[in-house]
């Protein structure tokens, strides 16, 4: 991997560079720690915002920093493009594509991958949108679709191809479903005159009794009202059997034809080869009150990748969120730097600071520790707390002035087919 060995300095190795690796590989200290940051591409993503690449509403470059500009301080610091295939805990090792590496401490932040649950024809044919290029495959399919079925003179062919079937009802699910819906009553007219918006249909299948389970009751009813308002199909106890890229297959011998299925049903850790089944749990890496991953004294887990479930108002493990992981890279940048000066440090402790979705236009949810927002204030602070989260001040104008004209004009501007997406097979 070209990188020197300084024997005066402990090398540190972060895998990810998500929200956890990031904070972690800013706040180390470089007179201290060599620090090497590995992850499969050169730029971080902003993962809330995606549904709008998806959706047209903001172009892929808006929501993505490169790593190499985040992190300007150089000193003592490597970042690598690479895959990891293999860790080996007991040689101290990293296996990647472009070669193998060895650390002192490692600093899993892999984030999480789609958790199709085995389903494995749900996994062939469905979308899922936990990247920027899956994002844009989606965005592509949408608007391809639009164009195959101005071509189709049957009916039934014009409204499968029109016909969206988002699994999932959590934020990125109920997001989802609104930017649709907003999509189908102001764009579809605008750019496909000759298409009756009649056939475009949006169902949201929820496996559960309510929308947005991690959030409250009043939020939960607010979205579903919300969805309900601007013709979303909202389907609850609704478990999703198969799909076999025309026909989604639920229990109760239920379906729905839909050549659009898009996968927002769940996530799992991205834990990468080498550690034992006790290591791992709910395909999260185990970790103690100190990120620590069990059994190894210097690896560590953060963010979506982590589990641990001695928290009581957390028993199956903190939220796999940006803030979680946020305050997770914080908390373990500033160990690491405390153990320099043998100070006492403290357990992880997660704050809470609230949760949100955004249903549309001037429709949002919030809930914060003391009270709950709904409507246009909500949804202003939503945009809002998105903006200041955004990586770079030219992303954050890029999606400001975005956002300023498709409110003014009721008009999603980047609804571009710059790489057309391929089926598996032949769907229709």
């Amino acid at each position: 991997m070209n990188i020197p060995i300084v024997k005066d300095l402990k090398r540190v190795v972060i895998i990810g560079a998500g929200f956890s690796g990031l904070q972690v590989a800013k706040k180390l200290r470089r007179d201290k720690f060599q620090v090497i940051l590995i992850d499969k591409n050169n730029y971080h993503t902003f993962q809330p915002l995606l549904y709008q690449v998806a959706t047209a509403g903001l172009e892929p470059d808006s929501i993505a920093h490169s790593i190499r500009n985040i992190i300007k301080e150089t000193k003592n610091f490597f970042f690598r493009l690479a895959h990891v295939h293999f860790i080996n805990t007991e040689k101290q090792k990293i296996y990647t594509n472009i070669g193998e590496l060895s650390y002192d401490y490692l600093i899993l932040a892999t984030g999480s991958v789609t958790n199709f649950f085995g389903k494995k024809n749900i996994e062939s044919f469905a979308l899922p949108m936990k990247s920027i290029p899956e994002a844009l495959n989606l965005r592509s399919l949408i608007l391809q679709d639009f164009e195959s079925a101005l071509l189709t003179n049957n009916t039934k062919e014009k409204e499968c191809l029109m016909t969206f079937v988002i699994v999932g009802g959590g934020p990125t699910g109920v997001e989802l479903a609104g930017a649709l819906a907003e999509m189908k009553k102001y764009v579809l007219p605008h750019d496909y005159p000759n298409l009756d918006v009649k056939y475009m249909n949006i169902h949201l299948l929820q496996a559960s009794s309510r929308l947005l389970d991690g959030m409250s009751e009043e939020s939960a009813k607010e979205a579903y009202k919300n969805l309900e308002e601007l013709g979303v199909i909202i389907w609850l106890n609704c478990l999703v059997q198969d799909y076999d890229g025309k026909i989604v297959f639920i229990e109760n011998n239920k379906k729905i034809e839909s050549a659009n299925v898009i996968w927002a049903a769940g996530v799992k850790g991205a834990v990468i080869k080498g550690f034992l089944k006790e290591d791992v749990k709910g395909q999260r890496i185990l970790v103690d009150n100190y990120l620590k991953a069990i059994k190894y004294d210097n690896v560590f887990a953060i963010g979506d990748v982590a589990y641990n479930n001695k928290n009581k108002f957390y028993p199956n493990g903190y939220p796999m969120t940006a803030q979680p992981a946020i305050q997770q890279g914080n908390y373990l940048a500033k160990n690491f730097n405390y153990l320099l000066n043998k100070n006492i440090i403290k357990p992880f402790v997660y704050k809470n600071f609230g949760s949100m979705a955004t249903i549309g236009r001037n429709k949002a949810v919030c809930d914060f520790s003391f009270f709950k927002l709904k409507g246009f204030l909500a949804w202003i602070i939503w945009m809002f707390v998105h903006l200041i989260s955004l990586v770079g001040f030219r992303n954050r104008v890029i999606a400001l002035t975005n956002w300023i004209i498709q409110y003014l004009q009721y008009n999603k501007s980047v609804r571009l087919i710059i790489r057309p997406f391929h089926r598996k097979k032949k769907i229709i």
